[in-house]
């Protein structure tokens, strides 16, 4: 017989979640994974190979046939590139050099006054979208949110009485969900507008696709990304995550001291120098900070502060934590600005372990040509439904958001697809622009479950400082209601978007008509 002081029993959705969890954490550690998937890719290689597998790239009509990687070549091949993968892998120099700066800006005490005096002026109730938007708008500085935005929402909603790890959720939800939405163009926009160019050519030679060609849907689709990711916590996530009973001594909100707030003047007084030289060289048509070379607003967006935007962050970090460190009298040598670089860095053990045999796994790969042929038969296949331009973009969303979850970056994975869906998409009538923008809302919505995303080990370390025994099922289960919100949600703002033909972007079309008709 069940008594009044029972836990209140769970919904079904919580017990589907709780099942995943579970399944998820049983899994073998992530770098376990990587290792094994990177074998099994050497042993499929071998297996296409003598299978003969083939296809025909449907742009230029050349063969693509997979590369053995289980011969004497390719042994020779894996042993001399394993050091340079590994080096070569793109997200570990973003976390490390971002992380060195932003060590400074939290050994200082900056980023813990900048929360007190964020949680003193924000209302609680507002806490979870002011967290989506900054998670969304994060991205137009690279995917320094995974780094920077996800642990401080953690220590945000746990200094405000709810748990750390539904701060966490929310900031993830906006960061990885989010990955396309801003209302700013981000280094991302003009990186696959090259891609898209260059395989619209193979079709027009003339074509030009600009970085802003998808701004108007995916400024749009900020507030709304916002909207359900705030539904989505409060409504199904949070139930999972309650609040905590009481605050730590040393989470407890306390006002700032006086050197706090000179430590945040000071601050704040070197973001209003920083900013400022900053437009001085990006506002002028001949600002140092612009591209040398290029004219109008390309000069802007291929600059070396957008392209360089690591950089501006690791900056940004140690001269607004010096400044902070001086003013609180937390930073009184050059000792303890290396202490905080040095302590940032020693977090990171296991996530380097990780990315050695990640950055192996997506070498090999590459390597073997299976991703083009994957690519190419998923298109034949898509192509052969017969359905009209709409439910075929939608299709290609699904198909996206299905990759997406074995190939992780999105750079990466539109280099694979752009050159055989946007020449055939244009064939059926449909621009480059809109494919791209159908692109990048499947790649979106997928990122936050998928193992493969190169930043997924470092969340599960952020969520393991509260829950030790939280494992890639945490993550998962907790982040699989914004993925399907999110790719229902988007794929029917997409939907509705190109139903009332508005464009994508500042002259972007949304069909593609050939220049010599036919």
């Amino acid at each position: 017989m069940t008594s009044s002081t029972d836990a209140p029993r769970k919904t079904a959705v919580e017990k589907f979640l709780a099942i995943i969890e579970r399944a998820g954490n049983a899994l073998p550690h992530p770098a376990t994974l990587f290792a094994s998937m990177a074998v099994l890719v050497v042993v499929a290689s071998a297996l296409a190979d003598w299978a003969d597998l083939s296809v025909t790239h449907p742009s230029n009509g050349t063969l693509v046939e997979p590369v053995n990687l289980l011969t004497l070549a390719g042994l020779h091949r894996i042993m001399t590139g394993l050091v340079a993968n590994f080096v070569g892998f793109a997200p570990l120099g973003t976390v490390l050099v971002a992380l060195i700066g932003i060590g400074i800006a939290e050994h200082s005490g900056l980023m813990q006054a900048a929360l007190r005096k964020l949680l003193f002026i924000t209302p609680r109730s507002l806490l979870t979208p002011v967290t989506v938007f900054a998670g969304v708008m994060s991205n137009m500085a690279s995917e320094i949110g995974y780094v920077l935005l996800v642990p401080l929402a953690g220590v945000l909603f746990k200094a405000a009485g709810r748990h750390p790890i539904l701060g966490m959720a929310a900031a993830f939800a906006g960061v990885s969900g989010g990955y396309s939405a801003n209302l700013l163009l981000g280094t991302i926009d003009p990186l696959l507008a090259g891609l898209s160019q260059e395989a619209a050519r193979l079709i027009d030679p003339a074509y030009v696709v600009s970085p802003a060609a998808n701004y108007y849907l995916m400024a749009a689709s900020t507030p709304f990304v916002t909207l359900m990711g705030w539904w989505v916590t409060e409504k199904i996530v949070a139930p999972r995550w309650p609040d905590t009973a009481s605050v730590d001594a040393d989470d407890k909100l306390e006002p700032l001291s006086d050197s706090e707030r000179r430590g945040l003047r000071w601050a704040g007084y070197a973001l209003l120098i920083l900013t400022t030289v900053t437009l001085i060289g990006i506002v002028p048509d001949s600002g140092f900070l612009r591209k040398i070379g290029v004219v109008g607003s390309d000069s802007v967006l291929q600059s070396p502060l957008l392209v360089g935007i690591v950089a501006v962050i690791f900056l940004a970090g140690l001269v607004l934590g010096v400044a902070y460190g001086v003013g609180a009298g937390t930073i009184k040598s050059d000792n303890d600005v290396i202490k905080g670089m040095s302590q940032q860095m020693a977090t990171l053990g296991s996530y380097i372990v990780l990315v050695f045999f990640a950055a192996q796994f997506v070498a090999f790969f590459n390597w073997t040509n299976l991703g083009m042929i994957f690519a190419v038969e998923g298109a034949r296949v898509v192509a052969a439904t017969g359905v009209g331009p709409l439910p075929l973009l939608v299709q290609f969303i699904l198909l996206t958001a299905f990759v997406n979850l074995a190939m992780g970056s999105a750079s990466a994975k539109w280099a694979l697809m752009a050159p055989v869906f946007v020449p055939m998409f244009m064939l059926l009538g449909i621009s480059p622009e809109t494919t791209q923008a159908a692109y990048r809302v499947g790649d979106s919505c997928t990122n936050i479950i998928s193992p493969m995303m190169t930043y997924f080990v470092l969340i599960i370390a952020f969520m393991q400082r509260y829950e030790p025994k939280a494992g890639m099922g945490t993550v998962i289960s907790t982040m699989l209601p914004y993925s399907i919100v999110f790719l229902i949600g988007w794929t029917t703002l997409f939907s509705i978007w190109y139903a009332l033909e508005l464009p994508v972007g500042p002259g972007a079309p949304l069909d593609y008509v050939s220049p010599v008709g036919g």
